[in-house]
Order: C-alpha cells, then structure tokens, then sequence
C-alpha cells in the first residue's frame, strides 16, 4: 500500500544550501547601475543588505553551509511532509501518482520562513536594529515578522493595499510577532506619496512596496532592507525545500517525472525545482520542471526578458529578467503573492535556456481546483498553491489520456486559512 505521508528523521534534514549559479547553463547577467549602465560590485549593496547576505547574493559556491543557529529554528518545523494525494489521484481516474511537498507547517504558515529566518539572523549578526520590507499576500510579511521576533529586530512592513484590506488577519498575525504593517502606497516615503499623487485610489502593487520599503531602509542608519523572493541568497536559502525532498524520494524507491510550482517572484518555485534542475542539467535526468502564474500577471508567459528594475521608483539595481515593466500594476486578484511584475532572474535565465517549461491560468479555474483538493486532501491551500494544483491536475489528466503512469511532484507552498473570504468569493459566484 502506498504511502501518504513521507516525513525524513531530523538527522537528515539538508545541513547545506544549495546554490545553483555554477551549474547553470551560462553565467548570470549582472546586476547593473541605473545611471552608468556597468555592472555593480557587493559594496553597492551595502547600505540595503548586510555582508553575509551579499556573499550569498554573489557566491559561485554549490553549497553554503547553514548556520546552527538557523537550523535550531529551522527544526521547529522541519523537514515538512512529502505527501501522496492518494484521494486526489482517485477523484481524477489518473494513473498518475500525485505528490505534494507541504510548507504550511512552519508556524507563519508558508515556506517564507526559509529564509526570514536566515536572513534575520544575518542582520543580527552584524548588529542590524530595524529591518524594512514589503509584502504581497502577507505571507513574507507574516514570516519576517516572525523571525524579527525571534532575533530580537524591529521590522517594518510595508503591505500591498489590496492584500492589505482582503487579508486582515495577516496584519493581525504580523502584529502578534511585534511587527508593524501599513498599506502600500503610504504617505510615509517619497514613492508612495508620489503615486498617490497620480492615483488616489490605488490598490497597490509589489513594486510599489519595494519601493516604500527599500527608501525607509537607506533612510536609517539602524535599518535593512529584506526581500521575500527573486534575489540570488533568497532562491538559495529556499532551495532545503527541494533538497528534502530528493532525500523524501529516495526513501519510497521513487522520483518525479514531473514538478510544479506556483510563479510570483520565484523563490518557491526555485527552492522546490532547484536541486531537481541541478539532476537535470548535471545528471541528465529526464524531468519536466513546470511554472504555474496567473494569466492576469503572466510574467514569464508574455514577458520581455530584458533589464528592468525591481521596484516602481527604479531604486532597485537594473536585473536581467523577465519583466512586465516596473510600471505594471496587475488586476488585484486572490493570489496576492503572484502579483509581481518580474521574476528571479535565476529562473528567468533557467526558462530562457529551456530548462523551465511555464504555463499561466485564470482565477476561476485556480479556486475551482482549489475547492476540488480541498474535498479530496483535507487541505485548504493558498491560493499562490492551487496554481501549481491545477498545473499538476493537467498533467494528471493527460496521464489518464495517454494511460502513462508518471510521478507529479506538486510545491504546496502554504495554507488558505487567511483567504477564506477568497473561497467565499468563489462559492457565492462573486469572484470575478
């Protein structure tokens, strides 16, 4: 009988990160100045970040050890389950077997804390007061003020308008760690007050908060900057999701044909197909890595890849990416954390090369599966996760179309239980 729930022994929870810039087909484009258009060196990061973070960020190391203090905290939910949606693969007549890797055991929720937690213990390392940052759905938010807590660190968040007002209990939770939280755009920064100057009435975007976020940062001397997704040291501290679970894998004899993940800005995508894109391209392994967006901001889909800024103010390095333009303020759907108009450019370069497949979905059918895997699982997730549940389910389908029995690893990066006034959305015919 076939195992639903796959959970390592601690000792082998992976000790090292895995960083996939030397394996990857060509090296990266750097990161360049704004003004003189060359490329920028790790002190130009400095007054954002703290050193250990811009090593990371610029480390042509396969694997960076992770520190005990972080593993300590790390263990509080760690290693999360691997886990075979056996009703699920029953309620679609597949022959596919259906897995999914669940992140929404850490206490925030989310596979966020990954890295809130290292990057918090970065910045008190060398002394670091106050951190600022943005949040999309609240789920970087939730997780950084979790960690802040932790290490003893004020933190600063800075949320998109529209997640703001729709998901009040992720202020309620940033709040219960100590955290502050305010909706974006804000008159408290230069950027914000001047978008609210051209619109009144705006939603916000992730953009926008980076901007707000990084401006409070270099202006205070006791104060960081902290990103949740996209950068090189995000994507690497992300990427023990992945590791775990080739370790899960070899445990039950098995291995995926195939592993999806939702697409924002990239780092749950990267740290769940990371290490298996390191066996495909190193190994040979014959493995499709697929990312899931919404069609309303289909960065990678219809995206230009090119060097655009991360933020809307441009205070942000140039980065090679694929971009929707800084400018782009997507429709405000459920999926807040998918709202981003660029991608990492470590995925960017990845699907650019052709190791990455992408495919992009519409609301309705995100929460229709949602609701499907809901009844079937016992799981309410995200809203970011049930795209990577309705990629996975085509494939499924096609299984059952072509009578192949392959393997479907599915990234659950969290739980739904702040989006429910989403599902009622979609229950009461209400969503758009």
């Amino acid at each position: 009988m076939a195992l639903r729930k796959i959970i390592l022994p601690e000792k082998d929870i992976p000790k090292k990160w895995y960083n996939i810039a030397p394996d990857l087909p060509r090296p990266l484009d750097p990161p360049l100045n704004p003004e003189t258009k060359e490329p920028i060196g790790p002190d130009a990061l400095a007054p954002i970040f703290p050193m250990g973070l811009i090593e990371q960020e610029v480390s042509t190391e396969r694997w960076i050890d992770i520190p005990e203090e972080v593993l300590d905290v790390l263990m509080l939910w760690r290693p999360s389950p691997l886990c075979r949606a056996l009703n699920l693969e029953k309620a679609l007549e597949t022959p596919a077997k259906i897995y999914y890797k669940y992140e929404g055991v850490s206490p925030p929720g989310s596979h966020k804390p990954n890295t809130a937690v290292a990057q918090a213990y970065y910045n008190k390392k060398e002394g670091v007061k106050r951190i600022a940052t943005e949040t999309g759905a609240g789920q970087w938010g939730s997780a950084l003020s979790f960690a802040c807590n932790l290490f003893d660190i004020e933190c600063m968040v800075y949320m998109v308008k529209v997640s703001f007002e729709q998901k009040p209990y992720r202020k309620s939770m940033i709040e219960t760690w100590g955290g502050k939280v305010v909706p974006s755009p804000t008159n408290l920064t230069n950027a914000g007050r001047a978008v609210l100057k051209e619109h009144p009435d705006s939603t916000g975007s992730l953009g926008i908060a980076i901007s707000e976020a990084i401006e409070d940062a270099v202006g205070r001397e006791d104060t960081k900057y902290a990103l949740g997704s996209v950068l090189n040291h995000v994507v690497t501290h992300q990427s023990i999701i992945g590791e775990e679970c080739l370790k899960q894998f070899a445990l039950i004899g098995d291995y995926p044909d195939i592993v999806v993940g939702c697409h924002g800005g990239g780092s749950n995508f990267a740290g769940l197909s990371f290490p298996f894109a390191r066996e495909k391209m190193v190994d040979g392994k014959n493995i499709k890595l697929l990312a899931i967006e919404p069609e309303s901001c289909a960065t990678l889909t219809t995206g230009d890849y090119e060097y655009d800024h991360g933020d809307i103010a441009g205070y942000t390095p140039l980065l090679m990416m694929y971009t929707l333009g800084r400018d782009f303020v997507p429709p405000p759907i459920h999926a807040g954390g998918l709202r981003y108009h660029g991608a990492a450019p470590l995925v960017s370069l990845l699907v650019k090369e052709g190791v990455i497949e992408v495919d992009s979905c519409n609301q309705l059918e995100v929460f229709q599966t949602a609701v499907m895997f809901a009844r079937a699982e016992g799981l309410i997730p995200a809203p970011e996760s049930a795209h990577a549940i309705l990629g996975a389910v085509r494939e499924a389908l096609k299984c059952k179309e072509t009578g192949e029995s392959k393997s479907i690893l599915i990234g659950l990066s969290g739980h739904g239980h702040f989006d429910m006034g989403a599902y009622d959305a979609y229950l009461s015919g209400e969503m758009g």
